[in-house]
């Protein structure tokens, strides 16, 4: 695996859509107050929050796997890529990897199922579009 071979503004722009669906997903129109609730935070925590940090941090984390989906689609396929087997890898990687940890972590922290659903949901559809974005770009 050579970074000559990566797409860096593919990565950038699945690291963008999957940073704006997060908007999307944790806004008061889907799952935002569900999630709230289910954490036990109050709207005063939420702004006592240090979001240029949180937002920030969260980004920088999306770009690094964006560039690690890139890496491992590049190194994986010996036939041409496309947006369904970038689609298909992020999916896999969502659910085997990213949602079985999220649950093994929540079952310790005795969270909810509820809380697990939206936001291993969250990284499983995110990982899916970058991948898809990814593949498609390749």
């Amino acid at each position: 695996m050579e970074f000559a071979s990566i797409n860096f503004l593919a990565v950038l722009v699945s690291a963008i859509v999957s940073f704006a669906l997060g908007a999307l997903w944790y806004s008061p129109a889907l799952f935002g107050k569900t999630w709230q609730l289910e954490l036990g935070f109050s709207d005063e925590d939420l702004k006592g929050a240090n979001m240029g940090k949180i937002f920030g941090s969260s980004f920088v984390l999306m770009l690094i796997m964006g560039l690690g989906m890139a890496m491992l689609i590049q190194g994986h396929f010996d036939q041409e890529i496309t947006w369904l087997s970038g689609l298909k890898h992020g999916i896999y990687i969502g659910l085997v990897f990213v949602g079985a940890s999220m649950g093994i972590n929540m079952l310790y922290q005795r969270k909810s199922l509820k809380l697990w659903f939206i936001d291993a949901g969250y990284q499983i559809v995110f990982l899916g579009i970058m991948g898809a974005i990814l593949g498609a770009w390749d």
